[in-house]
């Protein structure tokens, strides 16, 4: 019986990881199979996305406060590199070095930034992050000599051929994305993890059992705004400028969190999947339909339906189908009398 169940636990284990080994093989395989620049942009962009939407997620999905102003770590990693390498006369490859630079900002104003907002919960929370978010677009409009105003800032050139140009960036974005995943997974592994999700579930009580949650917060949240600047800093380099209303744009942060809540809000695989599914969609509508708002009115139709049909995400309403399924005609729980037939021994190997 004890062979039994140990089939049954590595059986699910091994399909894992057949599965991650043939997905990291189509990843890496992606940009040889689909060639086209077309193709390999929208793969870009949702690794973009992906990588983002994941660091979003380690504070806003594991711990429930729910931020809308994403996009000052993002807009202000792609400024931080821009204004560096102009600064700095820094030309061709050598931009890279700046990253950690984009990251470093992201974090530092992660602080204030946080030790204001996180002394709040839920709607007012909500509020200031908004707030903020239009305090940064509006010093990125006004500060011209620093930022460049309404011109925006270019980006150094690449000494790139233009055959491999998106190849590349298609590395880099992905080596991003896999790192936060990677990143999110050992998190909510942890005991920070843990911590997390009991300020989620209920942070007085999470504090009373001995939880500094300040303090898990906001190391939550500056690692989610260091990650999140770093992937500003990698987008400004491929789209090779920036403008006010794209580096901070209002619809970014809302596509975070639809992205979240339509694969399923705090865990690991349903943002990846949200992303994959809205970044794209967007981006094509976005190309086909340029004198239209036709993207943003379908965004705002599908958070509607996902509120009204799943409002806990996609990947956990699949997880309780398919237990429901599996389960279907048998009782989740043994009868008493099974159980109580069963000897001692193997009852207290099951406790």
């Amino acid at each position: 019986m004890m062979g039994s169940m140990m089939g049954r636990v590595t059986r699910p284990r091994a399909a894992a990881g057949v599965a991650l080994l043939l997905l990291t093989v189509a990843a890496i395989g992606f940009p040889v199979v689909f060639s086209s620049p077309v193709i390999t942009n929208y793969a870009i962009y949702a690794l973009i996305f992906i990588a983002v939407v994941t660091a979003w997620n380690m504070f806003s999905g594991f711990s429930g406060y729910i931020s809308l102003g994403q996009a000052v770590f993002f807009g202000s990693g792609a400024y931080a590199v821009g204004i560096a390498a102009r600064d700095w006369h820094i030309n061709g490859v050598g931009v890279f070095a700046l990253l950690p630079l984009a990251a470093a900002v992201g974090a530092l104003i992660a602080v204030p930034f946080g030790l204001v907002a996180l002394r709040v919960r839920r709607h007012t929370f909500i509020v200031i992050t908004i707030a903020v978010f239009f305090i940064f677009q509006l010093m990125a409009y006004n500060l011209s000599s620093f930022t460049g105003g309404t011109i925006g800032m270019s980006a150094p050139f690449l000494p790139w051929s233009p055959a491999t140009f998106n190849d590349r960036f298609y590395y880099i974005t992905l080596a991003c994305a896999a790192g936060t995943v990677v990143m999110a997974v050992l998190i909510r592994r942890s005991r920070f993890g843990l911590q997390l999700r009991a300020i989620r579930d209920d942070e007085d009580r999470a504090r009373g059992l001995g939880v500094r949650t300040m303090r898990v917060k906001m190391a939550a949240f500056v690692l989610s705004a260091a990650v999140t600047g770093l992937v500003g800093g990698v987008w400004f380099l491929y789209l090779t400028q920036v403008l006010p209303n794209s580096g901070y744009d209002p619809l970014f942060d809302l596509s975070l969190v639809l992205m979240a809540f339509l694969g399923g809000l705090g865990t690991i695989s349903g943002p990846v999947i949200g992303a994959l599914i809205v970044e794209p969609g967007q981006l094509y509508l976005t190309i086909k339909y340029t004198n239209g708002y036709l993207s943003e009115i379908l965004l705002g139709a599908l958070f509607l339906l996902i509120v009204l049909f799943v409002p806990r995400g996609l990947v956990p309403t699949a997880g309780e189908w398919i237990k429901r399924a599996r389960t279907r005609g048998r009782p989740v729980v043994p009868p008493a009398s099974q159980r109580a037939a069963a000897p001692s021994g193997l009852r207290s190997e099951k406790i």
